[in-house]
């Protein structure tokens, strides 16, 4: 690791002791051994600044306190996690979590009806205003994760009579927010592409509503799925829901944050998205949405009171348990939003360098792509059975050796051992770092005699 980005985080470290300096005096003042104190400090980041300026020096801090190591993957590599990729911090957001991470900072100006939504300083009234209109929808408000979401309208909208239609390659938080509800599952399923057609939902919903005797409550589908990011139709199989009145909701866990969306124009009646995800938001953090028709269902507000006491509870949300983000996680969200809108515009260029390396990757002999080819979107499924694993079958390092290789490159995110199938995301990397990504995964196959298409 360059030394520099030690020399960077001590110095990310040093104020923060300088700022308890501040949270520990008067607000008339320092005394002389705060003084003392915050000279002292400021020494040893001028100490740092030359250092970062020289770029020499030592590790002083290796950890955390409780032992939690420092994390720099994101300065020391190209991290190709999928799951990761999308929700990098931006700039933006690391500062708010600076000065608004306290538990209920948020809480500093609010006032009745006491609600999240409500709340003008930080602007999370406008902000919520916003999140709706981004999605297209009329509502919105901020969950802890897209499950979270999931499980709001599972609660307002399944009872334990009720079925509910999902994709079969549906995220299991999907799943377990029917099966908390009381309600039960049906699966559309996916074709030999592994794709969901309006077809498929279309007829499976023709067959349950006969057997069942009545239409589903709720209809669920993933935009890209969380297996092979494969797209499915999400705008006929709302279509094959409407015809049955259920609602249906988009699960946009791979897409609000990273493409644009509009979810009225695709037929939902609920949007889901994860900030931690796609939205370059901490978790958990996510986002549900819907129309005027729905909100007062799946948004409704307490009116139960106690029996000794009376006590009732205002307006507080049923579904949400009052409020849901507080502190840095919902302020670093809406920090990141504004960049969050504008990288929305460039999905055609994220998808134009996933396409760039999987097709740098199919010049290695045996490799394959899982997923739809050509790539729709910046996370693909690849198989290097063919390749990579057949030099594992014979490394003494067995299939460690692919992650022994990239990580001296200087990229992390594939999982340890895997030269099978495996998933990586290009998401927000720039071209320079594609290219190079693309170059290194080549140069490991030239390296152990893979043949190369053009080498």
């Amino acid at each position: 690791m360059d030394i520099r980005i030690q020399k960077i985080i001590e110095g990310l470290f040093c104020l923060e002791d300088m700022r308890e300096v501040y949270r520990g005096a008067l607000p008339t003042g320092l005394s002389p051994d705060e003084e003392a104190a915050l000279g002292a400090k400021l020494g040893e980041l001028e100490g740092l600044v030359g250092e970062i300026r020289a770029g020499t020096g030592r590790p002083r801090v290796t950890q955390l306190a409780g032992g939690i190591a420092l994390r720099t993957r994101e300065e020391t590599a190209i991290n190709i996690q999928p799951i990761q990729a999308g929700g990098r911090l931006t700039p933006e957001a690391r500062k708010a979590l600076a000065l608004w991470g306290d538990g209920y900072s948020v809480c500093d100006a609010c006032r009745a009806p006491f609600r999240l939504d409500r709340i003008t300083k930080p602007p999370l009234a406008a902000f919520h205003e916003d999140l709706a209109a981004f999605v297209g929808m009329d509502r919105a408000r901020v969950v802890p994760g897209a499950r979270r979401g999931f499980q709001a309208v599972t609660s307002a909208l399944v009872g334990r009579e009720d079925w509910v239609l999902l994709s079969s390659l549906g995220h299991y938080t999907e799943y377990l927010a029917v099966e908390q509800a009381g309600g039960s599952v049906h699966e559309i399923p996916a074709d030999d592409r592994r794709v969901v057609t309006a077809e498929a939902a279309a007829e499976r919903l023709d067959t349950l509503v006969r057997e069942l005797g009545k239409p589903p409550a709720l209809v669920m589908c993933d935009h890209f799925d969380y297996r092979d990011a494969n797209e499915h139709d999400v705008r006929g199989v709302a279509r094959a829901a409407h015809q049955y009145d259920a609602p249906f909701l988009y699960n946009g866990a791979y897409t609000v944050g990273v493409m644009p969306v509009d979810g009225k124009a695709l037929g939902a009646d609920f949007v889901v998205g994860s900030g931690h995800k796609s939205m370059a938001a901490p978790a958990p953090s996510g986002v549900l949405a819907t129309t005027d028709e729905y909100a007062e269902r799946v948004f409704r507000t307490t009116r139960i009171a106690g029996d000794l006491t009376g006590r009732t509870f205002g307006a507080k949300e049923v579904e949400l348990l009052g409020c849901t983000l507080m502190g840095g996680t919902v302020v670093a969200m809406m920090a990141s939003f504004p960049a969050v809108r504008e990288r929305t515009a460039h999905w055609d260029g994220e998808v134009a360098k996933s396409n760039y390396f999987v097709d740098r990757l199919l010049e290695i002999e045996g490799s394959a792509c899982i997923s739809e080819y050509p790539r729709k979107h910046a996370v693909s499924k690849v198989d290097t059975t063919g390749s990579f694993d057949t030099v594992a079958k014979t490394h003494k390092r067995r299939g460690f050796f692919l992650q022994d290789e990239l990580s001296k490159r200087g990229i992390v995110g594939v999982f340890a051992g895997a030269t099978r199938a495996w998933k990586l995301s290009t998401y927000g990397l720039s071209w320079r770092r594609v290219e190079y990504l693309a170059d290194a995964y080549q140069e490991i196959a030239e390296k152990y005699g893979l043949a190369v298409a053009g080498a």
